[in-house]
């Protein structure tokens, strides 16, 4: 614990970020490199020697500590069991996390990230729901950042299968964002864990979502892109997983749609292309058949007879989702063959 209080001390200094406190480290003991401040001014500001030498760094990491225990949050040093070890690998792995839920060192073989924009339309997010939902059934941990859009469709999609999620926030975790997805980020704290590297009281400032997109892309195997325009956030975190050696997919959109031109640009520059969650799996190697069908699976397909056809209207009651999503799944099912659409908009399972 004391090793963690010294990384959240360093964390906390003025005008200090993750180099700097990584930096620092190299130096020797944190403990001993934070009592000689004047040593080190070339990675230490002036307010930040001033707030060491005075004492005030040391208060204001205790004052942090007693209000996150006060909040139900764990802060977890880079150097502790519990903190993930392929986030400690990137080049500048965050010195704490502000934790709510359950961290694991060692997610698994399969843990993806579902990103991209959030100005999605109904089809995108109907997909990123399903391939989350079907990666989190057969046990892979979903990775997103709660944004509206492609994010927040991920994270339902991961707990509608029971299975493990987690967020990574450009705000502290006293300031969800956006506000309406504090209900979300309870229940994704429920079933694994909504971190951030950022103190609390952290505003959701515009400067600190790419960084959070580096944690993103550090936590997980693969990147998983569906819809991205050409500035999107998404591909930063695509970028930074190409920089640390991880696999990086996209979902392929129509030329036309902006909304898709940076999905587009990452296939054309090599990333697999995904169209549902069987060809992620196969990337990872990951065995999808136990989600197949079963209560945690494809609930548009299982809810389709082969000896009678359905309509929309009772897939709609069978599945609990809207039009658009609904249609969006069917089209996806039916271009892979796994359905067939008859006249008088009645669907039967191939």
């Amino acid at each position: 614990m004391d090793e963690t209080f010294d990384l959240l001390t360093a964390a906390l200094l003025p005008e200090v970020g993750p180099g700097a406190v990584r930096k620092l480290s190299a130096r020797g003991p944190l403990r001993e490199v934070l009592a000689r401040p004047e040593e080190h001014a070339d990675l230490l500001p002036l307010p930040s020697r001033q707030a060491l030498l005075t004492g005030a760094a040391r208060r204001r990491a205790d004052d942090e500590r007693t209000r996150a225990a006060a909040l139900g949050v764990a802060i977890v040093g880079r150097d502790d069991a519990d903190y993930p070890s392929d986030l400690r690998q990137v080049y500048d792995p965050p010195p704490v996390l502000y934790v709510r839920g359950r961290l694991r060192a060692e997610e698994g073989p399969a843990t993806v990230a579902v990103v991209g924009s959030r100005a999605a339309t109904p089809a995108g997010k109907a997909l990123a729901r399903h391939i989350a939902r079907d990666l989190a059934g057969a046990g892979a941990t979903v990775v997103s950042g709660l944004a509206r859009g492609i994010d927040a469709a991920a994270h339902r999609g991961a707990l509608e299968a029971g299975g493990r999620t987690v967020a990574v926030l450009g705000s502290g975790l006293d300031r969800i964002y956006p506000s309406e997805h504090v209900e979300l980020a309870a229940a994704i704290a429920d079933r694994g864990a909504v971190v951030s590297e950022l103190p609390l009281g952290t505003a959701p400032f515009a400067g600190n979502f790419p960084k959070r997109n580096r944690i993103i892309a550090g936590w997980a195997k693969a990147v998983v892109v569906v819809e991205a325009a050409m500035k999107s956030g998404a591909l930063v975190t695509a970028r930074v997983a190409l920089d640390e050696g991880r696999e990086v997919m996209a979902v392929p959109g129509h030329p036309s749609q902006p909304s898709c031109a940076g999905c587009n640009q990452l296939i054309r520059d090599g990333a697999a292309l995904v169209r549902d969650a069987w060809d992620v799996a196969r990337e990872l190697g990951l065995d999808l058949e136990v989600a197949r069908d079963g209560p945690t699976g494809d609930h548009v397909l299982s809810a389709l007879r082969a000896d009678a056809p359905s309509s929309l209207e009772e897939l709609r009651e069978r599945c609990g989702l809207e039009t658009p999503a609904l249609l969006a799944r069917l089209t996806e099912l039916e271009l892979a063959s796994k359905i067939r659409r008859l006249p008088g908009a009645l669907f039967l399972r191939a």
